[in-house]
């Protein structure tokens, strides 16, 4: 399973009601760290399959979720469980820090 884009109009569906959580990254195409960071995401949405899914959001394309959240800062990478925000990581870290900061919500 490969991440999943999202936009202003399917954020809710995708995101707010998903029944496992769900790691959003907000990126920009003009972003190299969040060109950096992307294969590790791509990787971890397969290695975490059925128990995290993970998302992106062009920050550029949906300002209205981008702004929602106060996103002032790329790549920003939000965990959702049950419609709430539970874990905020910014930058582009490298996978082991990732998964460090993702194993709460991946059992």
């Amino acid at each position: 399973m490969a991440t999943t884009p999202t936009t202003d109009a399917t954020f809710e569906q995708d995101v707010l009601q998903s029944d496992v959580p769900v790691l959003v990254d907000f990126w920009a195409t003009w972003c190299g760290p969040c060109r950096a960071v992307a294969p590790v995401l791509e990787e971890l949405s397969g290695q975490y399959e059925g128990k995290l899914k993970i998302v992106k959001l062009d920050t550029d394309a949906n300002p209205q979720t981008t702004g929602r959240y106060g996103i002032t800062s790329i790549p920003s990478m939000y965990v959702f469980q049950g419609g709430e925000v539970v874990k905020t990581i910014v930058g582009a870290l490298p996978k082991p820090k990732i998964v460090k900061e993702l194993e709460p919500f991946i059992g």
